[in-house]
């Protein structure tokens, strides 16, 4: 019994629909009417069990359209060789469903091929083993051929549904290409641009940089730091240039959260004790969200850098159930903390704020009660996969 429900879960709705009105009405007629149709008594119990037979055979009608269509003719001529001399509703409407099915499931060709053998062996009256008057050839004629023309008219919309269907999805996929060498082009147009102004800027900042250093004596630390992050920087340009310049899908990995390590050893020339501490099962966040972490980071590291001199600073990421979060914490010990400055003109307080509220996130910045500078933000994590279980 499971193996037949599981089978019956195969079959379409609206044939096992069909055939359960089919079995009904069959036993319907069967128990009160079968007198009218020449059976001998009413009611007729036999009925019943050819009405079944009937009803599953056009339950399968569309996955054998051809074998159900000769054995439904077989069970015509077994009917009219029991003695009944007419077709009951229940057999007529069978027979108008299977003729429909001919032209809906099968190629022109052979469905009408079938659909004419079928309306000719109905009018020589090789079924009903007499000779048929005129008007019923006519009338079973238009009947049959009506139903094969309804399904193959059904086809037909069928067909150039699914041409407009696939017409529909090459468009789309013509205008996502197009699309995608639209942006192709402005990413090259703008690698350009990046390479002729920014990075030729810089580089000259770099030189000069390095011309006032050995006019100096040379071992001046903070214009040494000046030529380090500027070197650094040409060289970032140079990494997001080729990766701008390379198709999307091919573009290199933006930094993340594990990368906060080598952005500690970068800035750590510029003078603040950073301490970098991990809380939690470090995860792989989805790269938006993961470059946008890092990003925060490195603004407040560059704010705490930038304005709170010699002071401590204090990274801590914590990775939780459900977020992450971070919180960078300076304690501006030259008495000038980035509250009182500004934030730089980077991405700035904005600009983070802005990075944690696109995840559904939340930032908080400003000065401690020690004096320092404090900034906490809050990332909900949608996905992630822990490290330990990625090394697994």
């Amino acid at each position: 019994m499971p193996s037949l429900i599981r089978h019956l879960r195969t079959l379409p709705l609206v044939d096992l629909l069909i055939g359960v009105a089919v079995i009904v009405l069959g036993t319907v007629e069967a128990l009160t009417v079968a007198t009218s149709y020449g059976a001998a008594e009413n009611p007729e119990f036999w009925w019943m069990l050819q009405a079944i037979v009937t009803g599953v055979l056009v339950v399968y009608r569309r996955r054998f359209p051809v074998a159900v269509f000769i054995l439904m003719l077989l069970a015509q001529y077994a009917w009219h060789r029991q003695g009944n001399e007419e077709c009951p509703v229940w057999q007529l409407a069978s027979l108008l469903i299977v003729f429909h099915t001919l032209g809906a499931k099968l190629p022109p060709k052979p469905g009408a091929s079938w659909a004419i053998v079928g309306i000719l062996v109905f009018d020589s009256g090789a079924v009903d083993h007499r000779t048929l008057p005129l008007e019923e050839v006519i009338f079973l004629t238009v009947i049959f051929g009506s139903a094969y023309l309804t399904g193959l008219a059904l086809r037909g919309y069928q067909m150039r549904a699914q041409r407009m269907a696939e017409r529909a999805a090459h468009l789309e996929l013509e205008r996502e290409r197009r699309a995608a060498e639209a942006v192709a082009a402005e990413r090259t147009r703008i690698a350009r641009e990046l390479h002729d102004v920014v990075a030729h800027s810089v580089s000259m900042m770099v030189m000069r940089a390095g011309v006032l250093r050995r006019s100096l004596g040379g071992d001046n630390e903070i214009l040494s730091g000046i030529e380090q992050t500027g070197r650094e920087a040409v060289e970032e340009l140079r990494i997001m240039l080729g990766a701008l310049r390379m198709p999307q899908d091919e573009a290199l990995p933006q930094p993340g959260l594990d990368m906060v390590d080598s952005l500690v050893s970068t800035v750590g020339w510029s003078g603040p004790r950073i301490g970098l501490t991990v809380e939690g099962d470090p995860v792989r966040l989805p790269p938006g969200l993961d470059l946008s972490a890092y990003r925060i980071v490195q603004e407040a590291l560059t704010n705490a850098v930038k304005y709170a001199g010699e002071a401590e600073v204090t990274i801590t990421i914590a990775y939780r159930e459900d977020v992450v979060e971070l919180d960078i914490v300076d304690n501006g010990t030259t008495g000038q903390t980035a509250a009182g400055t500004g934030l730089s003109t980077g991405n700035g307080l904005i600009g983070m704020r802005e990075r944690a509220e696109l995840f559904g996130g939340s930032l908080e910045a400003g000065p401690t009660a020690e004096g320092g500078f404090r900034v906490h933000a809050r990332l909900p994590i949608s996905q992630g996969i822990s490290m330990s279980e990625r090394a697994r």
